[in-house]
């Protein structure tokens, strides 16, 4: 889609039926309505019988649709990803030095948090803009390395499990909770996994989840932490796992109507062909905006490299050259502008990337979304910025 032409554009006649595309919360699943919490044990202890029974069933379902292997510990815990992020760093982090890879708004925060949280002097931050991954070749695999799988905010993801080597003498940290039930994780090269259902289960938020490989189980046991930790961190005592967290009893108290919600999306997810259909929806998002992007002149992927673009979080910038001539005031608050256009129209809600990114759109390509929604979307899009450009 020319400049030229976009100054013609009509109306699109075909609209999505689902306009939400946000990165988190995510679209519920196809066909979700409240009906779906209608068994959630409310008003029930989740220590009592059943609710331990539901929260065991959440992570039962998860560990066989993610192919999390034998051995592995898996909980949910507090405070969405972030709070399963935070758990593992401050539980774990200090035996050896520490390689953070920073290259989107919340990796980035996690190397915040190491050097001036955490304070640990054997830290080295790898960083890259926006649309691009740090130079692999650089990380020490003997240190701990920290990473998240798939940047939400940026769009650009790990390409291959080889990036990691199957022996390393460290941890390896993977935030994946935009990467989980959307793409394959090598459970082999990592050490820490976490997520949150509200990412490519589309469920609701505040409730994290950490995967531990006997590896990351041995580093909790032998290593104390030398600093004082919140009661939602700890997940030993006395020097040994507390392995009621793996098995159903959360260290808060968890909302049986979220959980009720999640295991609604689980079975879902199920039904649509375990991981492999998962994989395959959310690559088909990815395929329709690939292809309008390809044919559009006025917006780019921001991950430079194909093989690195993310299937969930596609990030794109405008390159249109008088929007690239605007102050980062001005093109913030063109986007906004054009945003506005059409969620006024009830066409996509939530499309803004993140607001430490360059200013530009991104659309959620999870397993919720259907790939005939975002087929509607795109020519909304042009339209819209039609309306925002110059004349």
């Amino acid at each position: 889609m020319t400049a030229a032409s976009l100054s013609v554009l009509p109306r699109p006649a075909s609209r999505p039926l689902n306009p939400c595309f946000s990165s988190g919360p995510c679209a519920k699943r196809p066909g979700w309505n409240v009906s779906a919490l209608a068994n959630a044990l409310v008003g029930r202890s989740h220590r009592s019988a059943e609710g331990r029974a539901r929260l065991k069933e959440v992570i039962d379902r998860s560990c066989a649709i993610l192919g999390v292997p034998e051995g592995w510990r898996v909980g949910i815990v507090p405070a969405s990803d972030t709070g399963a992020v935070e758990m593992a760093l401050w539980s774990m982090l200090g035996e050896r030095p520490v390689d953070v890879l920073a290259f989107e708004s919340f990796s980035a925060l996690w190397a915040q948090d190491i050097v001036t949280q955490l304070k640990l002097e054997n830290t080295r931050v790898l960083k890259a803009e926006y649309g691009s991954l740090p130079d692999m070749a650089q990380v020490d695999w003997n240190h701990d390395v920290v990473l998240a799988w798939n940047g939400t905010t940026s769009g650009v993801r790990i390409p291959s499990a080889d990036t990691i080597p199957a022996q390393h003498e460290g941890l390896v940290i993977c935030d994946a909770t935009s990467a989980a039930f959307a793409m394959d994780l090598p459970w082999d090269r990592l050490d820490v996994v976490t997520w949150s259902w509200q990412k490519a289960l589309g469920s609701e938020a505040a409730h994290g989840m950490i995967a531990l490989s006997p590896k990351a189980v041995q580093r909790l046991e032998s290593f104390q932490a030398p600093r004082p930790l919140p009661k939602i961190f700890r997940m030993t005592n006395k020097g040994a796992l507390i392995e009621g967290i793996f098995r159903g009893d959360t260290i808060n108290t968890p909302s049986m109507l979220c959980v009720e919600d999640a295991l609604d999306s689980l079975k879902w997810a199920e039904g649509a062909g375990g991981l492999e259909g998962l994989k395959a929806r959310s690559q088909a998002n990815l395929a329709e905006v690939t292809m309008w992007v390809e044919k559009t002149d006025w917006v780019e992927f921001l991950a430079q490299k194909r093989e690195e673009r993310s299937s969930t979080a596609i990030c794109l910038r405008i390159v249109a050259p008088w929007f690239l001539a605007l102050e980062r005031e001005g093109q913030t608050k063109t986007v906004k502008k054009m945003l506005a256009i059409l969620a006024e129209e009830g066409i996509g809600f939530d499309l803004a990337s993140y607001r430490d990114a360059p200013a530009g759109l991104r659309i959620w390509g999870g397993a919720t979304v259907e790939a005939a929604d975002v087929r509607a979307l795109l020519p909304w899009l042009d339209w819209a910025f039609a309306q925002v450009a110059p004349q």
